[in-house]
């Protein structure tokens, strides 16, 4: 929000010490910067590098001048914190840190190889991770403490929509509104107990070979994802999980004991303890999905074609044959009103692009008319994986059009806003140069800045 790409706040995480122990023997470190009492070492802006071209990232410009800069804003910004006396939620803190740890141990290929890598245990690791999370939190609270109050009336919105020159204002896209029905094909009891057989055989192995359970989740898993990691999940709290799968795995505690089958919407599960670290767990998993045949999803589709032509013939509506039928949770009690988050407001809205669509949805709606029903299809459920047999009807549609106050008064809102926030902070940022006391190497007095306070005449 309002600054450059999270990736150079978080890349110098792992980098500053590492690049100082691998270069402490090679070269003398000096500080480069300093605001107020805070110093910035030439080690802090060579790790961001390092790491970048080690994970393929490009850093914009110049980063000998990129970075400093963007680490002296963030410096601002803490000070006014402290001064304000802003919190943060430790617990939410440690989540994330502890979930952004997880994935790089993952990357690595275990606790092991990142140590090996970073120079420092895993306790030092998560230490920095979260005090550097706790830093991005306070940021961005007081960047948002900051503009809190910034908004654009009405009158402001029409004069910034008649200032902007005709070929400047922005094209929006073709938007569509979709009510959707959808329901899982029945699955017969017969396939249900062909999962069930195959996970107890499963179970059988890997209760005498606990080693075998990963080898067997990489083969058999249909959750692609973890299957990959021999069905290892990582540490997760219990509230990321299904109430049924979490009830299960958070009780277990031996990992040469395999779980009982565990049915949740995703299809049925066996899991394998692993470790615990407080209110996190982590452990393995292979699932299985009960699948429909041939015969059964033509039945399913001949179903919903069936109720798709008593709507068309005004027999029934589409909303209560939603509210009777459909089984997709998120949509069932909002008569089958799809929603997302809006990219411009931030609030929900019914309104989607094409390119935000399933893109079974995306492809069936194309060419359909206001008001029309589609014929049944299959798609596959983007939460679950499931495949589902659905039909949609067209609600809106709204064509391709120049931005407009009529049409597209929220999204114009929405950007001045955002403009005129960031004129407050950097007007904010600007006093504050003045403000603070600031030192800059002589090396680095010759960058073209964004900000352009930071040397003092």
């Amino acid at each position: 929000m309002y600054k450059l790409p999270l990736l150079i706040f978080m890349l110098s995480l792992f980098g500053g010490n590492l690049f100082a122990q691998q270069n402490s023997k090679n070269s003398i470190d000096k500080v480069i910067w300093v605001v107020g009492d805070e110093a910035i070492l030439k080690s802090d802006v060579e790790a961001v590098i390092q790491d970048a071209r080690l994970n393929r990232h490009e850093i914009p410009g110049n980063p000998y001048c990129v970075i400093p800069e963007q680490i002296a804003i963030d410096k601002l910004y803490l000070h006014q914190a402290a001064i304000d006396s802003l919190t943060v939620n430790e617990s939410i803190i440690i989540s994330l840190a502890d979930r952004e740890l997880d994935y790089w141990i993952a990357n690595a290929g275990g606790p092991e190889k990142l140590e090996e890598y970073l120079y420092r245990p895993i306790s030092q690791l998560r230490d920095e991770m979260r005090k550097r999370k706790k830093q991005q939190n306070l940021v961005q609270q007081m960047q948002m403490k900051l503009v809190e109050h910034i908004e654009a009336t009405p009158a402001e919105v029409r004069r910034y929509f008649n200032n902007i020159p005709k070929d400047s204002l922005p094209t929006i896209p073709e938007m569509v509104e979709l009510q959707v029905l959808s329901l899982r094909p029945p699955i017969p009891m017969s396939e249900i107990n062909r999962v069930k057989e195959k996970l107890r055989e499963f179970t059988e192995r890997a209760n005498k070979n606990p080693d075998d359970f990963s080898l067997l989740a990489r083969i058999y898993s249909d959750d692609i994802e973890s299957a990959a990691k021999g069905g290892e999940l990582g540490f997760r709290p219990r509230t990321t999980y299904d109430e049924n799968f979490a009830a299960v795995a958070f009780n277990m505690q031996d990992p040469n004991k395999i779980s009982r089958i565990v049915e949740t919407e995703f299809g049925f599960h066996i899991i394998q303890f692993i470790e615990r670290r407080g209110d996190r767990v982590n452990m393995r998993h292979i699932l299985l999905r009960p699948k429909a045949s041939p015969e059964v999803k033509e039945k399913g589709l001949h179903q919903l074609d069936s109720v798709a032509g008593l709507i068309r013939e005004n027999k029934l509506t589409f909303e209560n044959a939603v509210l009777r039928m459909s089984q997709d949770k998120d949509t069932r009690l909002n008569a089958g009103l799809m929603m997302q988050p809006d990219r411009y407001t931030g609030t929900v809205t019914s309104k989607h692009e094409y390119q935000d669509l399933p893109p079974e949805i995306a492809k069936v709606v194309y060419n359909m008319n206001v008001g029309e029903v589609s014929k049944a299809f299959t798609m596959i459920d983007q939460t679950t994986n499931v495949e589902m047999i659905a039909i949609v009807k067209l609600k809106s549609k709204t064509p391709t059009h120049k931005a407009n106050v009529q049409e597209d008064y929220q999204m114009l809102k929405s950007i001045l806003e955002e403009k005129k926030k960031q004129e407050f902070l950097n007007e904010w940022i600007a006093k504050k140069q003045k403000e603070t006391y600031i030192s800059i190497d002589p090396e680095y007095r010759d960058c073209e800045y964004m900000y352009k306070g930071w040397i003092k005449k």
